[in-house]
């Protein structure tokens, strides 16, 4: 789905982000710092070309523990140099000091009472060179900026949430409207063309309803797409048994990636006015991820104009704080556009609650430079992403 820019009366900076190292530099903005004592040893290390856990790995194999003996606070990227600190249990802080591990240089070591857990951290602060543009974009891209710390960072789910094929969002969707044979040719079938050539072929069998063929050459490691082909074939072509083969994590993930894309249509039509509270909104309250119903926006635009609190999204589920007036209306009307009801998700065997997500988020402390190309600098809250800021900034196609 094409995504609405909020900064789209300006025009891109386009240019090419590159996954070289030195042209992407992320680091950790702790939730706390650590207290010196206690017997969790924290460590922050820069990285690069190294995933997190591949890290965390190469450091249990170093100091020969468990890997479960090591806590993060988030997962960083392997393209990039990257800055954040690891939680060691039980260890000495000398043989913490003395790692030696390639592509691994360790900056600060300390003692903390508690292991680190994903969502033990306030933030990133991301430093992105931009190639492939002149200088003469530097005012351009310092006027997108200027906007979204003032209004904030439209909050649309990624590109990836909905997968290699593009289609897990439309795969939720046949889930919960139960339409099992338009699920089957949509999750077995249609070859895209930069798949690789045996699971094109696969699936051409499986559009030809070639079951036994289908199964004879399907790839072993789509393992979630094999077990349904082989339920199928075992019930001789009957296709009402894919769900009932489906385990219940991949259907879950489906129908999130659904909840996904109806929240991205929500906020493409909220896009302009993501700052903008109106009476019946959910308002997100940013410091303690809570929200409630807005009787008055008048009374609460204030709060809204300090970033203190944001007007949320749905995503839907069984438990989802309804909105009330001509928000509540614009949200029954897109389930209506599906032919659902917020009942329909509440599925046997499922636990599909729902939440509220705020349509934008703030960024801090931003700054545009030049150094061998735009260099682009800004901090966001845990669980954001940069790839948000860029889109706006460089409007790719």
């Amino acid at each position: 789905m094409d995504l609405t820019y909020l900064t789209a009366d300006y025009a891109g900076i386009g240019g090419q982000l590159k996954a070289a190292p030195e042209d992407f530099f992320v680091e950790e903005i702790p939730l706390y710092t650590p207290s010196g004592q206690g017997q969790h040893i924290y460590v922050k290390i820069e990285k690069i070309g190294l995933s997190t856990p591949a890290v965390a790995r190469k450091i249990a194999q170093a100091l020969g523990i468990s890997p479960r003996s090591i806590g993060y606070a988030g997962l960083k990227d392997a393209q990039a140099v990257t800055r954040q600190t690891f939680s060691i249990d039980n260890v000495s802080i000398e043989a913490v000091q003395a790692l030696n591990i390639p592509n691994v240089t360790v900056l600060e070591v300390q003692r903390h009472r508690n292991k680190l857990k994903t969502g033990h951290l306030a933030g990133n602060r991301f430093e992105l060179r931009v190639t492939n543009v002149d200088e003469t974009a530097i005012p351009q891209a310092k006027a997108i900026v200027d906007i979204l710390a003032q209004k904030g960072v439209p909050n649309f789910f990624d590109s990836q949430r909905f997968g290699n094929r593009g289609n897990t969002g439309r795969l939720g969707q046949l889930i919960m409207q139960n339409n099992v044979p338009e699920f089957v040719a949509e999750f077995l079938g249609r070859p895209q063309t930069h798949e690789s050539v045996p699971i094109q072929a696969a699936r051409q069998q499986v559009d030809e309803e070639n079951w036994t063929d289908a199964l004879a050459i399907w790839p072993s490691k789509f393992s979630d797409e094999r077990h349904v082909l082989e339920a199928i074939y075992k019930a001789n072509g009957d296709v009402s048994v894919a769900l009932q083969a489906l385990n219940k994590k991949t259907k879950t993930f489906f129908i999130s990636a659904f909840q996904a894309h109806l929240f991205n249509r929500m906020l493409a039509e909220r896009v302009e006015r993501i700052d903008q509270l109106e009476d019946g909104d959910i308002a997100y309250i940013h410091q303690k991820g809570a929200a409630f119903v807005v009787e008055s926006a008048a009374i609460e635009q204030p709060r809204a104009d300090s970033f203190e609190i944001s007007p949320a999204g749905p995503i839907f589920g069984t438990k989802t704080l309804q909105a009330q007036g001509r928000p509540g209306q614009r949200e029954e009307a897109l389930l209506e556009e599906y032919h659902l009801l917020p009942e329909d998700f509440k599925i046997p065997g499922l636990k599909i609650s729902g939440a509220r997500r705020p349509y934008r988020f703030p960024v801090k402390n931003p700054k545009i430079g030049w150094n061998n190309g735009l260099m682009i600098a800004f901090e966001l809250p845990s669980g954001s992403y940069a790839t948000r800021v860029l889109a706006e900034v460089m409007k790719p196609d």
